[in-house]
């Protein structure tokens, strides 16, 4: 490999002619120049130039190795530009993850925000849930995440920022048939003999695990359904009921209703995660994710802010 500085010193010496021109340029001594290209052409495993008697000229080999540090160096002073314009949160790429409810609505419409405020940063988004979302941070693959503590807690990486969002209510989806459907306020004692459709169950705690101990049973049985239109599927047919963050009301196919809970506990945190040394840009974004402006209920989201038709089944960090 061969070192940026000999090389950004031969391109000086080709275009000067001479080493004597090329050291009065780089303030060197012409010595210390006819040092250092001699040392490149040991490298590089022979003469790089013709000696002449009023200066230098690049031989056969010297050409091909000046065309190969053109580019090397001409990509290098783009690579500073862009990492100055990055760090200064203009222009770049922005990776940003979410958990799958919070790309319903909440994600896009602070997107678009942020499109219109920064046209020129690009957003690559990726979703997952909250703890892959969050080693990805810790790891730099993601520069910010929207991520939850539901079902299980939130979890923390070294390195990892969390900042508080929203409050966002965990109500219950009914098929339409079902005897509750047109109750607005649900006593989970009520769905005692009914199945759940849940991603994670049993293997760690749970909010509907611990919701359903403070009522005073456990569920009957555990469906472990992992995607959003299984679980609707699921729901609509009448094989079970599911916790639905009010996130997701905006998703809700036509054959199932909401209803909300009378445990107050039933409801999840979302927080905005940045690593602890975040691009402007992410600062950027972080600020419009804060903006109670763009939140429909200030603080938290209720099903009041929803449309008229009712929301999906929940699992594991949706």
């Amino acid at each position: 490999m061969f070192d940026i500085e000999a090389l950004r010193l031969l391109v000086t010496v080709a275009g000067a002619g001479s080493f004597t021109k090329a050291a009065v340029s780089l303030n060197y001594t012409q010595s210390a120049v006819s040092r250092r290209i001699a040392s490149l052409e040991q490298e590089a495993g022979g003469p790089l130039f013709e000696r002449l008697p009023r200066g230098v000229r690049l031989n056969p080999a010297g050409r091909a190795l000046y065309r190969h540090a053109v580019d090397v160096l001409d990509r290098l002073a783009h690579a500073e530009q862009e990492l100055a314009e990055l760090h200064r949160g203009h222009g770049g790429l922005l990776h940003v993850g979410a958990f799958p409810t919070a790309n319903i609505a909440l994600v896009p419409a602070v997107l678009r925000a942020f499109r219109q405020a920064r046209p020129d940063v690009e957003v690559i988004a990726v979703e997952g849930r909250s703890g892959t979302l969050t080693a990805r941070l810790a790891d730099g693959a993601l520069d910010l995440a929207v991520v939850s503590g539901y079902p299980s807690g939130l979890p923390s990486a070294e390195g990892v920022v969390t900042t508080p969002l929203c409050e966002d209510e965990l109500l219950v989806a009914l098929p339409r048939e079902h005897h509750l459907a047109g109750a607005e306020v649900i006593d989970l004692l009520e769905l005692r003999d009914e199945d759940w459709l849940q991603d994670a169950y049993g293997d760690r705690p749970t909010m509907l695990a611990d919701a359903c101990a403070r009522a005073g049973f456990a569920p009957r049985k555990i469906v472990r359904i992992a995607e959003w239109t299984g679980k609707f599927g699921y729901v609509a047919a009448g094989l079970g009921v599911a916790l639905v963050p009010s996130l997701a009301a905006w998703a809700v196919p036509e054959g199932l209703v909401l209803a909300r809970l009378t445990d107050p506990s039933l409801r999840r945190t979302l927080h905005v995660a940045l690593p602890a040394t975040p691009l402007p840009a992410a600062l950027t974004l972080r600020e419009l994710f804060l903006d109670g402006g763009l939140r429909p209920s200030g603080t938290r989201w209720t099903p009041d802010t929803r449309p008229a038709s009712p929301g999906p089944g929940a699992g594991a960090d949706v």
